[in-house]
């Protein structure tokens, strides 16, 4: 169990066109930097620096399962638009007799 071993990683598999890339959670607007290989034509200035520019629908700044915030959807609106849209082919409730 002594020594430690380490490995190296294969030759020829790995990407080498890593640059610093701006991605931006388009639902909170927040912004973060990292490395990428991410292709964009669109670019953000981020504190006097030109980054390309990724656009994400959800992020771990927004998204519930990191944040612990459910966001409130409007639902009840979209049931009620189902419903009436498919009421025409629901069977008519049978009568009880008395």
């Amino acid at each position: 169990m002594g020594a430690i071993k380490f490995l190296k990683m294969k030759k020829g598999i790995h990407p080498e066109n890593y640059r610093l890339v701006a991605f931006k959670d388009m639902s909170n607007e927040e912004v973060f930097i990292t490395k990428s290989t991410a292709e964009t034509k669109e670019t953000l200035e981020v504190d006097g620096v030109e980054y390309p520019l990724v656009k994400l629908e959800i992020s771990r700044t927004s998204h519930p399962f990191y944040t612990g915030k459910a966001k409130f959807l409007d639902t009840a609106g979209r049931i009620d638009k189902f419903k009436n849209k498919y009421k025409k082919f629901s069977k008519p409730a049978k009568k009880e007799e008395e």
